[in-house]
Order: structure tokens, then C-alpha cells, then sequence
């Protein structure tokens, strides 16, 4: 494949599929399992919204199904008026066997629990996903230690110098030079507080972020944070499964960090809003990373499994988070938000999460090369 050539749009649809459907899958699965545990009957588990293209109903009574709309997926537990989980006024006139299988019947703390299993679940996978590699492929071992420094970068005009160890960047401890490149790159043109270490005495480096555009093969640009330095040695250890596991949680840790950062600086205006994606992006850039290799597409799956679990959790109503916020209003309150209440905030939620798709996908459509972008 030449540079600047896209895979075509069978393999974009099929990349996109093979990223949506089973992380669909795995975060409904995660609902389905803590709900089946607390003894609570499933109606539906639905790959996808809108009209059944096909499924089959289980021995236990729940629907399996493939649907027409493949942007998501739902389990409607019984008791439930509809996929957000909205209560049904007559689940109150079930026996008493089957009212004490539904979703409503089960104490809080439950209820959180099967709604929280779903992006907990996307955030677990994530991690496994990564330190399957760290165990297969071994660890980086990289010190914070400065080994090189580039003629003219603005890291050379700040005055570092090699042998200097890196200390903190913008207040955060650094333990690897990784963590240099990380904090470094999601801040381009940002002031970095640099902190070294020189002859046993901890320097300040006055010195901010140059800002470097990144161009991959497919002609994809990302601006990113550059200093101009490199490390002094680079080292693979072996690790074993328990360790490769703690790697995978803070690898997982950092990418949610990154996210928010970026999140952050689209609001305050110092990134462009167009560095959001919906759908359309996501699709390209599956098909793009299923033609890279098989590592780079596995790799990716856990970056958008942990896209989806971090979405999933912000409180915001018809999302996993809005649920979780309204449960915790509720055992603040020792009452559930009132009905009126709980249409009023799902109606809000629905609103901006069809906006928000709605501007993503404008943007995603922008940005193709189609249009110019």
C-alpha cells in the first residue's frame, strides 16, 4: 500500500465491525452478567438498535438479537419500559416470584452494580488486551535519564543537558521516560514546569512544548508536544502475568488521562474541536489499522473499548454514568429522583448525546479528503 492510500470502503465497513460489534457485545455482556448473578431476568440483549435483522430466544426467555442500526446495543432487563431503563409502572401488578426478577425489585447497591459492570467490563478487556502484549512482547525499561539533546530544539535553548534526569513535568512525577514522551506530546505549545535533576541538585527548567505535526501513511495529522530530546538507554524486561496485568492498568490509567486532558483542552480552546471523532472516524481508522497488521488493529480495539468505557461513565442521562448519578442521588436522598424528574433529565440526556452525535459526524465528514479536509 502506497503512502497517503486508504484502504477501501468493504475494508473500512469491515474493520469498523470487527472493532463495534464485539466491544458491543463485551459491555452489554457485562450488564448481562451481573444481572443474571443477582437473579435478574434479561427480556432482551440487542446488538444494535431498531428492526431485528435476526436472533433467537434462549431457554431462559431472552431475545438474542442482531439489529439494524449498529451504533451500540442494549440489555432491557424485565421490569424495564425501555433500553435506558426507565421503570415500568406495571411491574407492580407481576406475582411476586416474577416481580422479584426484575430490575426494579433489586436493592441499590445491585442495581449499580449491573449498570456499572457494562463500562467496567470495556475497561477490563482493555487492560487484559494490554498486558497480553506486555507479557508476550516485554516491558520498556526506559530511565527519565536525558541522553541526547537535539541541535536547536527548544530543549537545547532551555538549557537541559545530558545526564539530566527528568523529575516532574507540569507537577507530575516522572519514573520513566515515557512518561516524558506522554506528558510532553499531549501538550504541544503548552509551559512544561520542567524539573531536573543536575549533580545532586534539582533545577527548573523555564522551557514550553514546541508543536510538531505527525503525518501517518495514510496522511492522518496529529499535533503533538516535542522538546527535542532522547533517552540514554532502553532496556526489555521479561515480566510475569501478575505484573504485565499492574502494566495494562496503568497503561489503561494513562490513555483515560490523556483523554481527559485533550477533552480539557478542546473547552478552554487550546486544541481544535475537529480533533473529535464519531462514528465516520472511527470507521476509517479501523479499517486503516486492520490493513497495518493485526497488532496495530488489536491495539486499537483496546483504545476504543477504553473510549467506550470512559464515555459510558460520565453522568450524563441514557448513559451508564447518568444512571449511576441518579442511584447515587438516590442514596444520598434515601428516595429515588421523582418520575417527573428522572423524564425530564432523559429527555436532556437524549438531546445532547443526538447533538453531540450529530456534530461529530458533521465533523467527521468534513475532515475526508472527499470534502477537502
Amino acid at each position: 500500500m502506497s503512502p497517503m492510500e486508504s484502504p477501501g470502503i468493504l475494508v473500512t465497513l469491515l474493520g469498523f465491525v470487527l472493532v463495534l460489534g464485539p466491544l458491543v457485545f463485551i459491555h452489554e455482556l457485562g450488564h448481562y452478567l451481573v444481572g443474571r448473578w443477582f437473579g435478574v431476568k434479561a427480556d432482551v440483549f440487542s446488538i444494535g438498535f431498531g428492526k431485528e435483522i435476526a436472533g433467537w430466544t434462549d431457554k431462559r426467555g431472552t431475545r438474542w438479537k442482531l439489529s439494524a442500526l449498529p451504533l451500540g446495543g442494549y440489555v432491557q432487563f424485565a421490569g424495564d419500559m425501555n433500553a435506558a431503563s426507565q421503570p415500568s409502572p406495571e411491574w407492580l401488578a407481576l406475582p411476586a416470584e416474577e416481580r422479584n426478577r426484575t430490575f426494579q425489585a433489586k436493592p441499590l447497591w445491585q442495581r449499580a452494580l449491573i449498570v456499572l459492570a457494562g463500562p467496567v467490563t470495556n475497561l477490563l478487556f482493555a487492560v487484559l488486551i494490554l498486558a497480553g502484549f506486555t507479557l508476550a512482547y516485554g516491558k520498556s525499561v526506559v530511565p527519565p535519564v536525558v541522553g541526547e539533546v537535539q541541535a536547536g530544539s527548544v530543549a537545547e535553548r532551555a538549557g537541559v543537558k545530558v545526564g539530566d534526569r527528568v523529575v516532574s513535568i507540569r507537577g507530575r512525577a516522572i519514573e520513566s521516560f515515557l512518561d516524558i514522551r506522554l506528558e510532553v506530546g499531549q501538550n504541544p505549545g503548552e509551559p512544561l514546569d520542567l524539573v531536573v535533576l543536575r549533580e545532586g541538585r534539582q533545577i527548573d527548567v523555564p522551557v514550553s512544548a514546541a508543536v510538531k505535526v505527525e503525518s501517518d501513511r495514510f496522511g492522518n495529522t496529529q499535533k503533538i508536544g516535542f522538546l527535542g530530546i532522547g533517552p540514554k538507554s532502553y532496556e526489555i524486561v521479561r515480566v510475569g502475568p501478575v505484573e504485565a496485568v499492574v502494566d495494562g492498568v496503568r497503561q489503561t490509567g494513562n490513555i483515560i488521562a490523556m483523554m481527559v486532558n485533550g477533552i480539557g483542552q478542546i473547552v478552554m480552546g487550546k486544541r481544535e474541536v475537529k480533533e473529535l471523532g464519531g462514528p465516520i472516524k472511527i470507521a476509517k481508522y479501523s479499517g486503516e489499522q486492520l490493513v497495518s497488521g493485526w497488532q496495530s488493529f488489536v491495539g486499537f480495539v483496546a483504545l476504543i473499548s477504553i473510549n467506550l468505557g470512559f464515555i459510558n461513565l460520565l453522568p450524563i442521562p441514557v448513559l451508564d454514568g447518568g444512571h449511576l448519578a441518579f442511584y447515587a442521588a438516590e442514596a444520598i436522598r434515601r428516595k429515588p429522583v421523582g418520575q417527573r424528574g428522572q423524564e425530564w433529565a432523559f429527555r436532556t440526556g437524549l438531546a445532547f448525546v443526538m447533538a453531540l452525535m450529530l456534530f461529530v459526524t458533521i465533523n467527521d465528514v468534513a475532515s475526508l479528503k472527499l470534502f477537502g479536509g
